[in-house]
């Protein structure tokens, strides 16, 4: 593996965004297993242009991401591609906690009382770092929880597995466009453990080139070839 651009661990409840270039790899770990890792895409030239759920799942005929499965945007276009996963499911429908939900689920631990060990919550956490962006709340969109899964009962309620994630989990994402990528390590929003420990995730930022047609991401769905010609000749029209 190439020497890191990047390589940093974020404790659990931490944050943290960075724009990534086309063609470079975002490789997350999860260090002790359990981890939850929330995480949106904004495309870095026109950022109102963003990660899309339901394009994603649709377009893919899937429920849940794993690799080669691709992040696919509001507009068409590829934003990224799973090349690595040893987890084989992550959460895309259950969205991100909110200040109420940690603070009924964990009581509360404010910043003036215990400082870097407060307890966060997943949307206060991306507002922060959106600001940093100049986005807002208005940009706050359906977010990918990687590391967890979540699974429908008979009845349709969703359920998180527990243990689902291991020690030493990775997922890799490439960037199919000059990415913002705005994350944190709070709970999952369906996550029963009674304490509030959110487990630490190693972060590392890869260089890498963009895949050829028959890239397995590309070629796993229609789909996701028509989304990275959309974004190659986005591409090629500005250079």
């Amino acid at each position: 593996m190439p020497d890191p651009l990047l390589d940093l661990t974020l404790k659990g409840g931490a944050m943290w965004s960075a724009l990534i270039g086309r063609g470079k790899r975002l490789r997350l770990t999860d260090v002790a297993g359990g981890a939850n890792v929330g995480l949106l895409l904004y495309n870095a030239r026109e950022r109102h242009e963003r990660y899309n759920m339901p394009d994603t799942l649709k377009g893919q005929h899937v429920f849940y991401l794993r690799a080669p499965y691709c992040l696919h945007s509001d507009m068409g276009r590829l934003l990224a591609s799973m090349t690595a996963d040893t987890a084989g499911w992550h959460d895309t429908v259950c969205g991100h906690s909110t200040a109420a939900m940690v603070r009924e689920k964990y009581g509360e631990r404010t910043f003036q009382e215990a400082r870097n060990e407060c307890y966060r919550d997943a949307r206060t956490c991306f507002l922060i770092e959106l600001a940093k962006w100049g986005l807002g709340k208005r940009d706050l969109v359906p977010n990918v929880n990687f590391f967890s899964k979540v699974v429908a009962g008979e009845a349709g309620a969703l359920t998180r597995v527990p243990g689902h994630s291991m020690p030493g989990s990775v997922v890799e994402l490439r960037m199919e466009m000059d990415c913002v990528v705005v994350l944190n390590t709070c709970p999952h929003p369906l996550d029963d453990t009674p304490s509030y420990a959110p487990g630490p995730v190693h972060l590392q930022v890869l260089p890498g080139t963009p895949p050829a047609l028959d890239d397995p991401s590309l070629a796993i769905r229609p789909e996701n070839l028509r989304g990275f010609q959309n974004t190659d000749l986005y591409f090629d029209l500005q250079s």
